[in-house]
């Protein structure tokens, strides 16, 4: 019984299809870029409270693992990016934030 109370409190996100595929090309790079640091971080701060996504959580540990390094050296390194004014390229698909469209 409780067993089936664990697993209805597992939830999956709505952007889970999306962010698999991301996690899925994260985990076989050998020199992450500076794009693929933003995204491992704002999956782990996306997925960090959620309820369930066990695979997805396990992928990231496996990511910063295979990375060797840990979320501390990876929310500095990304704190170093964002204030040398990295910027995503105009040209990417996958979106920081929101991509709410606030021009008008």
């Amino acid at each position: 019984m409780i067993w089936f109370f664990i697993m209805s409190n597992e939830q999956i996100h709505p952007l889970h299809a999306t962010d698999k595929k991301i996690i899925d090309s994260l985990i076989t790079k050998h020199n992450p870029e500076d794009f693929d640091l933003i995204n491992l971080a704002r999956l782990i701060k996306r997925y960090d409270n959620f309820p369930g996504e066990i695979e997805i959580k396990a992928d990231i540990q496996k990511i910063l693992k295979f990375w060797n390094i840990t979320q501390d050296i990876l929310f500095s390194m990304t704190r170093k990016l964002w204030l040398n004014n990295f910027r995503p390229s105009k040209t990417s698909k996958e979106l920081v934030g929101s991509g709410f469209d606030t021009s008008n």
